[in-house]
């Protein structure tokens, strides 16, 4: 059977995705949530001009010439607007962000005037709406700030409070089972040390990199090579409480390799198995109803590209997210490397940044899928299409930077 292509696998693994729900959060929650709907404007901001600096709310026709003199009837400060309107030869004492009062169209900063009790003299020129901030200038009441996809972050939650949102509607988070298999693996902390045993290492980078594209993570732990104890685990994961049912270990055709004919013996239709990649040719993925089945390779680099390339982008799909990703940036090659063969190439790679703002990336001398090191050194992955042609220093190329 030929390899799947990794556009094939993506196509297939986020076909027919939408959002899983909405629910309201409130908005010192949502940082990371994705927003379910446009996020309209309750007011406007600012609510009416304002000033923009510390100094004298003026007519500009008052101080059209220099020294100008006025005379000050009165004060505005932030909370504390001045109660009237400013007449001909008149100025208010204002303060930074309160309101510019009725008649005035400029504000003169404090350092260009000369104030000898009531009375204020200007010492250089002030054009027209100066230092003030207009009514609307950031936003309007009514119009949308946000809109809907948008993964919110800081700078969205402070927008959406100002636009005097107190709640805001983002996606229901995807609810996620993770299990791994093998007889070999022991949890950390709890082997015996005998040289047949390896210490569970999946599950925890799988889980960081769930959560952090917006799963809640439920781990169902680690499961012996056993058919009917892996085929009892999957019921459970398929019985409603998840949205997606994560696997890792098991995924090839070994004696040993139980998760497919587990997953099938429970009713999950794959549609994907094997794909053209590196690391990670053995995946599956299926559902069943409305469950999807993802099976990620056993070996730990392997396992955690997979969960880049497909768990990311699935899960933020389920949230509406707008740009599921996996996200790619531009560089530049600093070693040379051979021509690709028929899979797609996913390489760590360390990122230098050049002082002309240039990134080039060196890809790790081992590739091996099971050398964590490597892994946990690597500034991102290198992106090498199938049969690319040998790379020379400087050619362009493309990455996925690691965003954790």
């Amino acid at each position: 059977m030929a390899l799947m292509s990794v556009e094939e696998a993506s196509a297939l693994i986020t076909q027919g995705v939408t959002a899983l729900g909405t629910e309201e959060v409130s908005v010192s929650a949502a940082a990371g949530r994705v927003l379910a709907q446009d996020l309209v404007a309750r007011r406007t901001q600012p609510p009416a001009d304002m000033s923009a600096m510390d100094g004298y709310a003026v007519r500009s026709a008052d101080i059209a010439t220099t020294p100008s003199t006025l005379t000050v009837i009165g004060e505005s400060a932030a909370g504390r607007p001045f109660g009237g309107a400013l007449g001909p030869g008149q100025a208010v004492r204002i303060f930074t962000g309160a309101v510019v009062p009725e008649g005035a169209d400029t504000v003169v900063i404090q350092e260009n005037v000369a104030r000898t009790g009531d009375t204020i003299t200007t010492t250089s020129l002030t054009a027209a709406l100066r230092n003030v901030r207009k009514r609307g200038s950031d936003f309007a009441a009514g119009t949308p700030g946000l809109t809907a996809g948008r993964r919110m972050t800081g700078r969205d939650m402070m927008l959406a409070a100002a636009m005097d949102h107190a709640v805001v509607p983002v996606a229901r988070r995807p609810r996620m089972a993770l299990l791994q298999t093998g007889d070999e693996l022991v949890l950390p902390g709890q082997g015996t040390g005998a040289d047949s045993e390896i210490v569970v290492s999946n599950a925890f980078g799988l889980a960081a990199l769930a959560r952090r594209a917006g799963a809640d993570v439920t781990d169902l732990g680690v499961l012996k090579d056993d058919l009917a104890t892996i085929r009892a685990t999957i019921a459970r994961a398929l019985s409603g409480e998840f949205d997606i049912v994560v696997s890792s270990g098991g995924a090839s055709v070994g004696d040993h390799d139980l998760m497919a004919p587990a997953l099938k013996a429970e009713g999950v239709e794959l549609f994907v198995h094997k794909i053209a990649l590196r690391p990670g040719k053995p995946l599956m993925f299926g559902h069943r109803g409305t469950v999807r089945v993802l099976g990620l390779p056993g070996n730990p680099v392997s396992s955690h590209v997979c969960g880049m390339i497909f768990l990311a982008p699935l899960l933020r799909a389920l949230q509406g997210d707008a740009a599921p990703g996996p996200l790619t940036a531009p560089a530049r090659l600093a070693a040379e490397l051979p021509a690709n063969d028929a899979r797609r190439d996913f390489m760590r790679a360390k990122i230098e940044r050049r002082p002309d703002g240039s990134v080039h990336v060196t890809p790790s001398a081992s590739q091996d899928s099971a050398m964590l090191g490597i892994l946990a050194d690597a500034d991102c992955l290198l992106v090498r299409p199938p049969y690319a042609p040998a790379g020379r220093v400087g050619d362009p190329c493309e990455i996925i930077p690691f965003d954790d």
